[in-house]
């Protein structure tokens, strides 16, 4: 374990970053909107990527980590590790939120649908943006022919996408440890287990998806693809 603790800590630090300063947006009445915060949980992913990637990787979240072990990207043996350094980063960045805002009903960027969201939907567009997001992720991190350098732009692009069109809906979390360290922190498990279980089949649909598609090692890539 020690020979990769640099990855997990670089891991729980990105994903204490995430909950720190996005979920910070939305707690605290900046006066940011839904545009604002949107644009904040990009920037943050985008910066910790560009911090952290030479490191572990920069998953920062369990459905990724889980995706990529599946379609042969990962190694397991370092899931368990992965997922328990991003919970707590996730964990931790709750509570020190929460000490600062000192406010026992602020939500901390707890992820909880809209009354008019029903469970159905609350899992449709949690497994859906969680697919794309996955499916982004893979096409920038796996396959050579992407432009590398501007993996972190889009990878946090389509979060900060995901978050303006549905972040009112569900809060757009796509991440199951985003959604544990809100709920720890303000002790509300509700819906939990659909941002845990939702996001993960969205993300590995969403590898699946992209390795079906990409071109073989062997075939030669060219200006117009594989098609």
């Amino acid at each position: 374990m020690s020979k990769h603790l640099p990855k997990y800590l670089a891991e729980f630090i990105g994903s204490f970053a995430l909950i720190f300063f996005a979920c910070g947006a939305s707690t605290i009445d900046g006066g940011l909107g839904t545009l604002g915060i949107g644009l904040v949980f990009g920037a943050v992913i985008m910066v910790m990527i560009l911090a952290t990637g030479h490191i572990s990787g920069a998953h920062f979240n369990p459905a990724v980590t889980i995706a990529f072990a599946l379609t042969n990207r990962f190694r397991w043996s370092q899931v368990p590790f992965y997922i328990l350094a991003q919970s707590l980063g996730c964990i931790a960045g709750a509570f020190l939120l929460s000490s600062i805002v000192n406010d026992p009903t602020a939500t901390l960027g707890l992820t909880q649908p809209v009354d008019t969201v029903s469970v159905n939907s609350l899992c449709l567009i949690e497994f859906s943006i969680t697919f794309i997001l996955m499916f982004v992720i893979s096409s920038v991190a796996t396959d050579s022919r992407a432009v590398g350098e501007l993996a972190a732009v889009a990878i946090g692009g389509c979060v900060a996408i995901s978050a303006m069109v549905f972040g009112p809906l569900t809060g757009a979390s796509m991440n199951p440890a985003r959604s544990l360290g809100p709920a720890v922190a303000t002790d509300n498990y509700e819906h939990l287990i659909f941002y845990i279980v939702a996001p993960i089949l969205g993300a590995i649909l969403g590898a699946i998806f992209y390795s079906k598609i990409r071109c073989d090692d062997e075939t030669p890539s060219n200006a117009s693809g594989c098609c």
